[in-house]
């Protein structure tokens, strides 16, 4: 792999941008590998990039049945953070958050990780409560957490309506000043071309319709492509987690949903940070290129539909311009969704399941994209082992038999609260 850097940029630009390199390979697929990955975005790449370079394996390929970074991954939100109260769940995502500050440099990709900060709207003084108490588990573990004051939030974000009769009125807030975003589509390039350097195939367009069962257990998978033999596959395809479990004749605990979310026309800088709500489901941030990017609820029914409904919009969309007025002079340029994957306690599940050599990455719900080098680093380590990582244990698939649910909604909750 050619390394990308400013000299080779320049040098690009003075002979007429000739001479880079395809991105990477387009190759046929192998008659076996040692492990098969389903799934071609983030977390799909992450591992396969993981599974070669800490644990040396190269024998691996990424069956993607679409295009690289087509699915969740290039539709998401682009936040990162790890505020999370739950332990397992913020240690987790606090790991990924260490790996998304080098990941850049780690790739050699410019994956645009901007630690803007990632702020918590408290709109009473329940929901302050509640951020106190999330702030004080996260400061308990050394994670980075403010609680700010009404006039500290007003500072940060002047263009917030704080008047005392707003219809969301403020009275707080918390942030994570490491939490910030990145390019979506960037990260999947970015691991891909790394992946690919390091000796792992990734196959595009490459649909896995079946499973081949050799007594008792998976011994490859059948594809659009023709049968492939392998020693181990992981499930990684968010959404469509469950239809492709069926395969092996297991139903998971996971329910796929619509979430959608939408961007404005580009603006000048008026929003640096993040802004989330205690009490809303309603995100807000500014991309590289000016547009407001907003999301919201999903629409809470199954579905495996890529496009939303219009209620989902016009709430999120409502709720944005209350809590900032100026967005309603914006005009909306474009909608989109992913299918996200719904566990029944909204934590991962991170393990092997009960078919011998086949194993889950899914059940993220709406939090995928942020946990995205974690998640690639501690599936890697199962595949590659057969034994939990340790961040990952939690995240059992026989945690909802054990009964050890993982249930962020459910810790000092507010009754609105999702």
């Amino acid at each position: 792999m050619k390394r990308y850097s400013a000299l080779a940029l320049l040098k690009a630009g003075l002979t007429g941008q000739r001479g880079w390199e395809q991105a990477w390979r387009d190759p046929e697929p192998k008659k076996s590998y040692d492990i098969i990955i389903i799934g071609g975005g983030g977390h799909g790449l992450a591992t396969a990039y993981y599974l070669a370079k800490v644990h040396g394996l190269r024998n691996i390929a990424v069956l993607e049945k679409g295009w690289i970074g087509g699915g969740n991954t290039g539709r998401n939100t682009t936040i990162v953070r790890s505020n999370y109260r739950q332990k397992p769940l913020h240690d987790l995502f606090d790991f990924a958050l260490d790996l998304w500050e080098g990941m850049s440099d780690a790739l050699n990709f410019n994956v645009m990780f901007s630690p803007r900060g990632a702020l918590f709207l408290g709109h009473s003084d329940g929901d302050m409560t509640v951020l106190a108490q999330r702030g004080d588990a996260l400061r308990c573990d050394g994670i980075d957490a403010d609680l700010l004051t009404r006039a500290q939030v007003q500072k940060l974000v002047p263009l917030l309506d704080m008047a005392p009769d707003a219809r969301f009125p403020i009275h707080g807030g918390l942030i994570q000043r490491r939490g910030g975003t990145a390019r979506h589509d960037a990260v999947a390039w970015g691991y891909a071309r790394a992946a690919d350097a390091l000796g792992v195939d990734v196959i595009q367009k490459c649909e896995v319709t079946g499973f081949a069962m050799t007594g008792g257990r998976v011994s490859g998978v059948a594809t659009t492509r023709g049968p492939i033999a392998a020693g181990r596959v992981g499930i990684c395809v968010a959404g469509n987690s469950g239809p492709v479990a069926a395969f092996a004749g297991l139903q998971l605990p996971i329910e796929a949903q619509t979430l959608q979310a939408f961007v404005t026309e580009p603006v000048k800088p008026m929003i640096d940070t993040v802004i989330m709500s205690q009490s809303l489901h309603c995100y807000i941030s500014q991309s590289d290129k000016g547009g407001i990017v907003l999301g919201g609820d999903p629409d809470q029914f199954p579905s495996y539909a890529q496009r939303g409904l219009p209620p989902r919009i016009e709430k999120a969309a409502a709720e944005a311009i209350a809590l900032v007025p100026a967005l309603s002079r914006l005009r909306m340029v474009r909608c989109w969704a992913g299918t996200t994957d719904m566990s029944f306690d909204g934590s991962p599940i991170l393990s092997a399941l009960p078919v011998d050599g086949l194993y889950l990455n899914g059940g993220w719900c709406y939090g995928g994209f942020k946990a995205t080098p974690a998640s690639g680093w501690c599936y890697a380590h199962v595949l590659a082992t057969g034994d939990n990582h340790p961040l990952a244990a939690p995240f059992a698939f026989d945690r909802f038999v054990r009964g050890a649910t993982i249930d962020e909604a459910g810790v000092g909750v507010l009754p609105q609260l999702r």
